[in-house]
């Protein structure tokens, strides 16, 4: 299963990142590059912090492939991202979060590092693709918005950690709960334009 999360996160925010490019107006380069950097940036990142060998796609190129090819596709079959719902790219980019949300924490806590590294890997697994692809389209990012964002990772991650480390919970049990929760909080924010209020001095 958790296989099959991962592919689904790649293939969802290699999506993200490919329909923020054409929106954008972007070269068939341009595309493939946001789409693959989206896919594999917060995982690549999180690799480097927790030193624990190369980067997952240098080993297994699997996720790099889907996501090359996920954009590739996505170049030939989205004539006209302006003409998608609104609600399309939102809800692409909660469902790979959420995903990569769980792999993160996943991936950490295989390692054995503690419960609190564990969320913030999972957190940084989460965001970091798409910090990167909001980076290079000149974006704001959106952990930087007031939108309920990385609040949804870290209590989605937190979560799975509480049920695996503490409550014993099976580890792709806890998991799906973490993802649910992050992906719930997410689309309910959206839904219903939830904000955390702003800092203001």
């Amino acid at each position: 299963m958790i296989y099959w999360f991962d592919l689904l996160g790649t293939v969802v925010f290699a999506l993200s990142g490919v329909l923020l490019a054409g929106k954008l107006r972007m070269d068939p380069f341009g595309v493939l590059v946001l789409g693959i950097v989206t896919a594999i940036g917060g995982g690549t990142i999180r690799d480097m912090i927790l030193d624990n060998g190369p980067a997952f796609w240098v080993t297994d190129p699997t996720d790099l492939i889907a996501a090359a090819v996920t954009s590739m596709l996505a170049i030939v079959l989205v004539r006209q991202p302006r003409r998608l719902p609104k609600w399309v790219l939102p809800v692409l980019d909660a469902v790979g979060l959420a995903v990569f949300v769980g792999i993160g924490v996943n991936k950490s806590l295989a390692i054995d590092v503690g419960p609190m590294v564990a969320v913030c890997m999972g957190v940084l697994t989460g965001v970091g693709g798409g910090i990167l692809r909001d980076v290079l389209a000149r974006e704001v990012p959106m952990i930087l918005h007031t939108e309920i964002y990385a609040t949804a990772c870290i209590a989605g991650g937190t979560v799975h950690v509480v049920l695996y480390h503490y409550l014993g919970v099976p580890l792709q049990t806890a998991m799906l709960i973490g993802v649910i929760i992050t992906l719930g909080i997410r689309l309910t924010a959206i839904r219903w334009h939830l904000k955390l209020p702003t800092f203001t001095i």
